[in-house]
């Protein structure tokens, strides 16, 4: 199976990008299964409804929150009616939709896509990510109903990154992360057969500070006071994410390569 994650879209200039590259890729590389992460899509911070359907109208066949799930509040009011939205697992167990869903890809075959948010140096406690992996990944085993599983783990630590993907390894068919809008360059497959990337990166303007227009940090950073209230660059926007490859047979890895398009920070094709 041909799987493509992409990373934080980033405001107007991520969505553009996604509308804009997403189907011709479809295509083009004869994508299987595609999930994105929406979570910053909406000004920056969140994802409304209008800006849901705009991915998934593009090509997402799934699209992933974050710690800002409901920050644009009629998302609350939205996500129980649309299940290709998915909410992290160890979010507030009163929080609207779901953590994890199985969903139908080409030919009969079926993905599981799930997320979680780490712990260390995120803002609010939540709840243990990698027990609320565990129990997806054994309901949901490879080679069952799901023929391939992706797993995002949305933290602010390399370290608990990489401890969720070998933690998954041999059991999950990519683990990405996501969050802090710059891509890595440890791209692998990990020995237990499990495709794995440390971040994914933003889909948004990388002449930025992580996405968002450079004035308002830098005087923040350089002053320590605040004037104007974060804005998303507007400028052309880089694609990033993770493309791999899965055997139908065991749900494992056999291939995976960062993916970078256009804007600053192009890089090579599958």
């Amino acid at each position: 199976m041909k799987l493509l994650f992409l990373g934080d879209v980033m405001g107007r200039a991520g969505r553009r990008a996604i509308s804009d590259r997403l189907p011709r890729l479809r295509a083009d590389w004869g994508l299987d299964f595609v999930v994105v992460n929406g979570e910053n899509a909406s000004s920056g911070i969140g994802l409304t409804p209008d800006h849901a359907r705009l991915l998934l109208a593009a090509g997402a066949d799934c699209v992933t929150l974050g710690d800002h799930a409901f920050d644009q509040k009629d998302m609350l009011g939205f996500i129980d009616g649309e299940p290709r939205l998915i909410r992290p697992l160890n979010f507030a167990r009163a929080a609207p939709g779901r953590g994890a869903r199985l969903y139908p890809a080409t030919g009969g075959r079926k993905v599981l896509v799930a997320q979680a948010l780490g712990q260390v140096f995120m803002k609010r406690p939540f709840d243990d990510p990698f027990s609320a992996v565990e129990a997806v990944l054994k309901a949901h085993p490879l080679g069952g109903l799901a023929q391939a599983s992706i797993i995002d783990i949305h933290a602010e630590a390399t370290s608990e990154k990489m401890a969720m993907g070998h933690w998954c390894d041999g059991r999950a068919s990519l683990v990405v992360g996501t969050h802090t809008h710059v891509p890595t360059a440890d791209a692998q497959v990990l020995p237990g057969g499990t495709a794995y990337q440390t971040d994914a990166g933003m889909c948004g303007d990388y002449n930025s500070v992580i996405g968002m227009d450079k004035a308002e940090p830098l005087r923040r950073f350089i002053t320590g006071m605040s004037r104007d209230r974060f804005e998303p660059a507007a400028g052309e926007a880089t694609l990033s994410g993770v493309y791999a490859e899965t055997d139908d047979r065991t749900g494992l890895a056999t291939r995976v390569r960062m993916i970078r398009l256009g804007g600053r920070l192009e890089a090579a094709l599958p």
